[in-house]
């Protein structure tokens, strides 16, 4: 009965929105950059939800009732995942990360960090020039 792509696009654009605004770690000296590409990204999303939904309808595929019972359905089970990922699976993961087959396959808990790219950049970057100085210092 509902449209499964409305349900589909409006829970990713649903569970994304709250994902950019409420689980990405804001900073105070947050860059107006920064902010305009999560508004810009937050738009697009629903634009492309409210498209796939309409599309639905002008194909003849389905009724607007169906589209929206697959919004509402999507929107909804969105909001449950979000607050089950994140009041109930976000606490465990460090105790998950620190077993002995996720350490195996170097699973690791990077939700705390704000900006895990440049935490990898700057962490490598000094690997690299440690391991230069060392070779260096060997090669004298």
């Amino acid at each position: 009965m509902p449209s499964s792509h409305s349900q589909f696009m409006w829970f990713f654009s649903v569970y994304s929105f709250l994902f950019l605004y409420l689980r990405m770690h804001q900073t105070n000296n947050a860059r107006f950059l920064d902010l305009l590409w999560r508004h810009v990204l937050s738009l697009g999303l629903l634009t492309t939800a409210f498209l796939v939904s309409y599309s639905r309808v002008y194909l003849l595929y389905h009724t607007w009732k169906q589209v929206l019972y697959g919004g509402i359905a999507g929107s909804f089970m969105a909001v449950v995942w979000f607050v089950f990922t994140q009041e109930v699976l976000t606490p465990l993961f460090p105790r998950i990360a620190a077993w002995p087959i996720s350490e195996f396959f170097l699973i690791r808990d990077t939700s705390l960090i704000p900006n895990v790219l440049w935490f990898e950049y700057t962490v490598t970057r000094a690997e690299a020039r440690n391991r230069q100085r060392k070779l260096g210092a060997k090669l004298q």
